[in-house]
Formats: structure tokens, C-alpha cells, sequence
């Protein structure tokens, strides 16, 4: 979780999670998108790897990244669990799910 939450701490890193939540896209692609150099993009690529957000594949010399969202769902669930939020949210979720008129068994 820890590396989760590091690879989350830095904007550009946000927004390359953003950008692959809508597609699979190349680091060519998404350095594009980016005011820095592309070896500081391949160190926030290496970061997301690292912690499992994203996954690569490499084509020849194209390399295609890939949002992991369960490893973002799993993360967060844990934050939440360690907080304490996990039984709020449940609680919240029973009673969205019961309809006027009816009563939860």
C-alpha cells in the first residue's frame, strides 16, 4: 500500500493514471502530454510499475501501458479498512439498499 501511495503523491503521476483509465496508450503517447524529458517520464512510468498501477508490454521498440484498477481498488480498500471507514461504508450501503416500506432481515 505504501508504494501505492507514493506513486499517487506526485500530479504528473495522476494524471498518467487518468489518461490510461481511458486507454491503453504508448510512452510516446503519454510523454506527449508532458512538459518534462522523456527519461523523467520513464522514472514515473518505473514508479507506477513498481507499485503496480500500471502494467507494460513492449512491441519492438514501442512499449504500451496499461491501467491496473484493482491494484487501486485493493489499495484503497486497505486505507479505508485501517481507518476504519470499511464498516461506514458497508452501513451506508445497507441503507441505500433498503427500500421504503421494506425492512432489512
Amino acid at each position: 500500500m505504501n508504494q501505492v501511495f507514493r506513486a499517487l503523491s506526485d500530479p504528473t503521476r495522476r494524471e498518467v493514471l487518468k489518461l490510461l483509465r481511458r486507454r491503453p496508450m504508448t510512452a510516446g503517447e503519454l510523454a506527449e502530454k508532458f512538459p518534462v524529458a522523456k527519461p523523467t517520464m520513464s522514472r514515473h512510468f518505473a514508479v507506477l510499475r513498481e507499485a503496480g498501477l500500471i502494467e507494460s508490454e513492449k512491441s519492438g521498440t514501442t512499449i504500451t501501458y496499461r491501467l491496473q484498477l484493482s491494484v487501486l481498488e485493493d489499495a484503497l480498500l486497505g486505507f479505508t479498512s485501517a481507518f476504519g471507514f470499511d464498516e461506514q461504508v458497508k452501513a451506508s450501503r445497507e441503507v441505500a439498499a433498503v427500500k421504503p416500506g421494506r425492512s432489512v432481515s
